[in-house]
């Protein structure tokens, strides 16, 4: 739970929020197939369901910022540095509109690319 104050009182956040602005955000950007997790019994990665992508996505909490880890999929034939790129940007700049939390680093981890 990330909890701040402000002039109004005391905010709390569920971290099922910043989890689901995370991967609202990720998935929105042209090139991602969807979020990824890596399974612990066969070692595979498989694509999350749109209603299971906080899976995907770790959120690490500090005092006054968190660090967001999130695992994707990608389509074949995107330039992977600039949509990597473009996910920062877009996590960075929803997470802090939607909720006021800086977020100090996010780290994309491109799991698998999709052929079809």
């Amino acid at each position: 739970m990330v909890r701040f104050k402000t002039a109004r009182g005391v905010i709390s956040i569920s971290p099922e929020v910043i989890t689901t602005l995370v991967g609202d955000a990720a998935t929105s950007c042209f090139g991602v197939k969807g979020m990824a997790m890596r399974s612990v019994t066969d070692g595979l990665v498989h694509l999350l369901k749109p209603e299971a992508m906080g899976r995907g996505v770790h959120i690490a909490y500090a005092e006054s910022c968190i660090d967001i880890d999130l695992h994707i999929i990608v389509d074949q034939g995107v330039n992977i540095p600039v949509l990597c790129s473009s996910i920062i940007s877009e996590v960075k700049y929803k997470v802090t509109d939607a909720t006021g939390i800086q977020v100090r680093t996010v780290d994309v981890f491109v799991d698998s690319i999709n052929i079809d």
